[in-house]
C-alpha cells in the first residue's frame, strides 16, 4: 500500500539553527514517536529501532536511515525503511526544503511511503490517519527542540 503525504511548518529559528538540528540524531531520536534507538553508522546514515502501534498492530520497527540530496541548510531526502517482523515493513522517504520566512524558517515536506504485511491489511483510512498523527507529533517535538 503505498501513500503520499505533504505539509509545512513555521519554526522560530534561522534555517542554520533548523538545518543543524535536522543533522543532529540525538535530536531526531528525541522527535521521532516511538524512536528508541538512532545510531549514526556513517556521515549519511543511520540505524534506527522504533516502537509503533497503528490501531490493533504493535511492532517495533528495525531499519536504516540516510540522508541524501544535501543541500545546507535549504534541506535533504531522507529514506528509511525498516521491517517490523509479522507486522510487516515500511519504507519511504520525504523531501524536505527550508527557506527564510517571517524572521524564522518555513520547513516544507513531501513524504512518500510504502507498507506490507499485517499493516497494509488495516485500510488505507486507519494507515493514513496514523501517517498523519506520527508526522504531526514529529513536527510538534521537532519545533520543541528547535526552539528550546
Amino acid at each position: 500500500m503505498a501513500m503520499t503525504m505533504n505539509g509545512e511548518v513555521q519554526l522560530a529559528a534561522p534555517r542554520e539553527t533548523v538545518w543543524a538540528k535536522l543533522n543532529d540524531p540525538e535530536v531526531l531520536k528525541a522527535c521521532i514517536p516511538g524512536c528508541e534507538e538512532l545510531t549514526k553508522t556513517d556521515e549519511n546514515g543511520f540505524q534506527a529501532v522504533a516502537k509503533m502501534k497503528v490501531g490493533p498492530v504493535s511492532a517495533r520497527f528495525k531499519g536504516k536511515v540516510t540522508l541524501s540530496d544535501l543541500d545546507p541548510p535549504n534541506g535533504y531526502k531522507i529514506t528509511g525503511e525498516g521491517e517490523g517482523g509479522v507486522a510487516g515493513f515500511a519504507k519511504g522517504g520525504a523531501t524536505v526544503a527550508l527557506t527564510d520566512q517571517d524572521g524564522g524558517t518555513l520547513l516544507k515536506y513531501d513524504v512518500e511511503a510504502q507498507i506490507g504485511g499485517k499493516l497494509a491489511q488495516l485500510g488505507q483510512r486507519l494507515i493514513n490517519g496514523s501517517a498523519k498523527k506520527l508526522a504531526d507529533e514529529f513536527f510538534s517535538n521537532f519545533a520543541k527542540a528547535v526552539q528550546g
